[in-house]
């Protein structure tokens, strides 16, 4: 049975973000190393169940060579990320919002901490967002005091940075 061909959503060609934290660097490369060892037993699986026989009707043989294809997939992956990747290091500077930095911002009610980090990292609910994200964007090569306008949809928001760390 053929699966329907679908078009790609708008998000499946977003373009490569290598901007990574050290730590996230170390990870990836955990996850390349443990891949890179279950490759050999995925191919001798594969080679085993090959040996079986009626390639159309093995279904162990059709399940083994697609995890096999799935794990040399993410291997090319991983290998490109690690090899493109630019660590975030912070210049030390506290007075300017760049990647890497800690930013507490204020509406004139509330008060929200954001870690600005490349897109790979990004988690808003603990409060890390991208550096190409709206309010990430905006608030880049600001000090403490300056008024940003973020542009959400239709809305514009009005924020003030009250600290950089």
């Amino acid at each position: 049975m053929q699966l329907p061909y679908r078009k790609p959503g708008k998000f499946s060609q977003t373009p490569f973000d290598p901007l990574i934290t050290q730590d996230k660097f170390y990870d990836l490369s955990r996850r390349l190393d443990k891949l890179k060892k279950q490759q050999p037993k995925a191919a001798t699986e594969v080679a085993h169940l090959a040996e079986l026989g009626d390639f159309s009707e093995n279904m162990e043989y059709q399940q083994a060579k697609g995890r096999l294809r799935w794990i040399n997939n993410q291997i090319l992956i991983l290998e490109r990320q690690l090899t493109e990747a630019e660590i975030i290091s912070s210049n030390g500077k506290k007075d300017i919002v760049e990647i890497g930095a800690t930013v507490t911002i204020t509406d004139g009610k509330k008060l929200k901490s954001y870690q600005i980090l490349g897109s790979t990292e990004t988690n808003p609910e603990q409060g890390i967002i991208s550096h190409i994200s709206p309010i990430g964007a905006a608030l880049l090569d600001h000090k403490v005091g300056d008024n940003i306008t973020v542009i959400i949809g239709k809305t514009n928001r009005q924020y003030t940075i009250t600290q950089i760390s």
